[in-house]
């Protein structure tokens, strides 16, 4: 990776205790490209102050709300020029609305809202203002999944005909959520999660993964939507089926209650030409078979790749490679769009994020009515 200079960057959530404000951290300074100078780390003043001194934003940048931080940020003459929103979805629209406002790009975690009017509200805010918007879906920034996505693009599987996509993990298996797990009792909310829950926190990335990888616009939906943990009030496994423009078929499955799961977020694609498969708990290599030939195992930056398969990894091919590098390359390709070195071609913004929003809605819909067909609007 070359050098830039460092892109100033402020937060919104992600104080204390937050699991993913560490994560956005962490990735925003792998490539050396952000520098966290400013935050409302918690809606609670004196736990904002404290966590802002933890990570060495000084007091006067640390904000007791977020509209008071967009306000001073956007009138210091070395304020902000991103912030990353990591709160819980319900509170992803006033912080994006209001940063976008104030000409201060939005990084914000997935999935875009809670509800569809607020996602509606975020997309025109996008479209008045010129400051840019990237929704983090960090699996798109896998180099191996970046690979898939060249490799059909110039025709290597032929025409799609399947694609399977599933994430499955076994966390909300018991009711974690009533042991006051954080991460559980929102997650487990529909006023804070949204209408979604297996299907808005993960089934999310397994349909903007498949769809970042085959370009395919999904044409509608079947889905069947369960509870299976006791007066859990949004779904902890879902099955969708897809039909796409051209003819493809697509299934996803999203469980969080599949026991002995940990983070199977998997991707298989066929065409009439060949298939990949790949899978995120081994990120570094992917299967390729070319029909009626022997499968090839693809790695990260290895042998054979070509085009620009090295500038999405940083160590030799050996060296795992995986989630937290994955986050680097949405972060390092947000700090090209924002210093306006790229057009960002390859990060999710927001039609990507409507297309999340889409699919939840969808699922809901369809599995009230019994697993009806839901087209696209």
């Amino acid at each position: 990776m070359s050098s830039h200079s460092r892109v100033r960057l402020g937060m919104v959530g992600g104080g204390q205790g937050a699991f993913i404000g560490a994560v956005h951290r962490i990735a925003s300074r792998i490539d050396d490209r952000f520098e966290l100078v400013a935050g409302a780390l918690s809606s609670d003043a004196a736990r904002a102050a404290a966590s802002a001194a933890e990570l060495g934003i000084a007091a006067d940048r640390s904000y007791a709300d977020y509209a008071e931080m967009a306000r001073a940020e956007a009138a210091r003459p070395d304020g902000i020029r991103a912030v990353a929103i990591v709160t819980p979805n319900h509170m992803h629209a006033g912080p994006a609305i209001a940063f976008l406002e104030a000409g201060i790009s939005v990084i914000c975690d997935k999935p875009l809202a809670a509800t569809a009017e607020q996602a509606e509200k975020i997309a025109a805010a996008v479209a008045a203002s010129d400051a840019h918007f990237v929704l983090t879906h960090n699996y798109t920034g896998y180099p191996l999944m970046r690979q898939a996505r060249a490799m059909i693009a110039r025709g290597d599987l032929g025409t799609i005909r399947v694609v399977q996509a599933e994430y499955a993990q076994d966390w909300l298996a018991g009711n974690v959520e009533t042991t006051g797990n954080k991460q559980a009792v929102w997650r487990t909310d529909p006023k804070q999660a949204g209408a979604g829950g297996s299907i808005g926190d993960i089934g999310t990335h397994a349909f903007n993964l498949l769809s970042f990888v085959t370009g395919l616009e999904t044409e509608a939906l079947a889905a069947d939507l369960h509870m299976f943990g006791e007066g859990r009030q949004v779904d902890d496994n879902a099955h969708i089926m897809l039909r796409f423009a051209g003819g493809a078929k697509g299934m996803v499955w999203a469980s969080q209650v599949a026991s002995g799961c940990e983070n199977g977020l998997r991707l298989r694609i066929y065409g009439d030409k060949g298939g990949i498969e790949w899978g995120q708990e081994n990120p570094n290599q992917m299967t390729f078979a070319k029909l009626g030939e022997p499968k090839q195992i693809l790695t990260r930056g290895g042998a054979g790749l070509g085009g620009g398969a090295g500038d999405w990894t940083r160590i030799p091919p050996g060296h795992p490679e995986g989630y937290l590098e994955g986050f680097a390359n949405i972060y390092s390709d947000a700090a090209d769009l924002i210093e306006g070195k790229s057009d960002g071609a390859l990060l999710p913004g927001i039609e990507a994020g409507l297309d999340g929003m889409w699919f939840i809605g969808a699922c809901v819909e369809s599995s009230k009515a019994d697993g009806a067909w839901v087209k696209r609007g």
